[in-house]
């Protein structure tokens, strides 16, 4: 009997995981983001759907900060200080700043539409303020899975603000969130608002320092720890992780926080077999996103999310409309130099993802009054934010002018370097011009810093001298050193 429900689990989970890849690859020629995918696949799969059982908002609740804490350190493997260094404080004011007016004026909101008449939901004003805060931060992954799948890239530096501002405002979220809950238990906990004050700060004080000491740690023993196999490098990647999670969260810190900022630090130096680990860590975050995804889509059940739907779309749209570009304003009102247009696709790129639902679970485990609406309120409105604004994000990106032509580093060569080199690779494809100056690569003159490693004419890849004749369309790949 227990092999039978072992092969049918492990055929359930093949049939769903290969559906949503299936469904994603089809869904992505629309502009559909991969996350809202993923999530009907789940809610096709649940109960009231093809009828897989599932409830367990606990195993939810792990699951879901497993796959986040590996999610936010992939996330922070792939920030470059450098790239972030222009807009740090944008960001930064955006993931703290901004999260708190979201959840402020969205709670005060929600608290207005439970004392209506026709209103089905009730909620006090904590509770009312605890709903908002799960949603108040956004998703990267949609975001940047969109503007890649529509080759797009972002004028005024808004692409690293937004990746520093939704990797950065999960931690927020949640710290705000397991504060709003002792609030709301305060009256049976005893616990006052200075003592709630101090576990925020201490938590974000904690999980800062502990990541920042993690992260040179992770980086000192990936460099200094020889093994016999280069394989066994990511897995021991994986055991620092979870190290980082577990010894913040012992400590009281925040490991959201934590994992980020370690992923930053170690993205940021020089390690060991990085393609190795960068390709682990990627594929891991995939896992980690699709069966995040489809858990949550099991969990869900669509009839209850449904008696939800006028109150969960007014609050969607208020969230679209008047929260998130409220918060963005005044966010960024200290940068003068953060242009209107700027400010206005900030605004729209508000996407929830996965993270409020989650946070969504922590009410429900804690028993929080009016809990048993909160999570089917937060699912359908991440529904309707993935619909609305994910699909649209390109469009607006274009009507603001503020889209550029994608940019893929050794899209055509997938060609990798070691940090050692102090060097970095780019291409060019040649004209008709620049072949009649330089037929050859001698004649090309490049600078001495600079090295034609490849060519790629057509499908075919040519090795390059420097007698070799050019032609236009030819694309060099080339190698250039980083000064000092």
């Amino acid at each position: 009997m227990e092999l039978i429900s072992l092969n049918s689990l492990m055929m359930a989970f093949a049939i769903t995981i290969f559906v949503s890849i299936l469904v994603t690859k089809m869904g992505t020629r629309y502009g559909m983001p991969t996350l809202f995918l993923f999530l009907i696949v789940g809610i096709l799969f649940g109960s009231e759907g093809l009828g897989i059982e599932f409830s367990d908002y606990a195993y939810t609740q792990d699951l879901g900060s497993v796959a986040l804490a590996i999610i936010l350190f992939s996330g922070g493997m792939e920030t470059r200080i450098k790239e972030i260094q222009p807009v740090m404080w944008q960001g930064v004011s955006l993931s703290t700043v901004g999260v708190l007016l979201t959840s402020f004026a969205t709670g005060f909101f929600i608290w207005w539409l439970s004392g209506m008449e026709w209103s089905n939901i009730h909620f006090p004003l904590i509770a009312s303020l605890l709903l908002a805060a799960t949603m108040s931060s956004t998703d990267s992954a949609s975001v940047f899975a969109i503007l890649r799948e529509k080759r797009m890239n972002l004028k005024h530096n808004l692409r690293p603000m937004l990746e520093l501002e939704s990797g950065s405002n999960d931690p927020m979220a949640y710290m705000l969130t397991i504060v709003l809950i002792d609030v709301a238990m305060s009256a049976s906990s005893g616990m006052t608002w200075d003592a709630i004050a101090v576990q925020f700060l201490k938590q974000f004080a904690i999980g800062a320092g502990l990541g920042w000491a993690c992260g040179r740690l992770c980086a000192f023993v990936i460099n200094r720890m020889k093994v016999a196999n280069p394989a066994l490098y990511p897995i021991m990647l994986l055991s620092l992780i979870f190290f980082t999670f577990a010894l913040t969260a012992m400590c009281e810190g925040n490991s959201f926080l934590s994992v980020y900022l370690a992923g930053i630090i170690m993205g940021n130096r020089t390690i060991e077999r990085r393609k190795e680990i960068d390709n682990f860590t990627e594929v891991l975050a995939w896992l980690m996103q699709i069966w995040m995804f489809l858990t949550l889509g099991l969990l869900v059940n669509p009839s209850e999310m449904l008696d939800m739907a006028l109150v969960s779309v007014l609050i969607g749209l208020f969230m679209m409309f008047v929260a998130r570009p409220l918060s963005v304003f005044v966010s960024l009102l200290p940068f003068r130099h953060v242009t209107f247009k700027s400010r206005l696709f900030v605004s729209w790129v508000g996407l929830r993802g996965a993270a409020p639902i989650i946070f969504a679970t922590y009410p429900v485990m804690a028993n929080v009054e009016g809990c048993q609406y909160m999570f089917n309120i937060v699912f359908f409105i991440t529904l309707l934010s993935l619909i609305i604004q994910g699909m649209s994000l390109s469009a607006v990106a274009n009507w603001l002018d503020l889209s550029l032509p994608f940019e893929d580093k050794n899209e055509n060569f997938g060609v990798e370097i070691p940090d050692e080199l102090k060097a970095s690779l780019t291409e060019r494809t040649l004209t008709d011009e620049d072949v009649a100056d330089a037929p050859n690569l001698i004649a090309m003159q490049l600078p001495s810093t600079s090295l034609v490693i490849m060519i790629r004419r057509g499908e075919q890849y040519v090795m390059p001298n420097g007698s070799l004749p050019l032609r236009a369309g030819d694309t060099l790949l080339i190698m250039e050193k980083e000064m000092a």
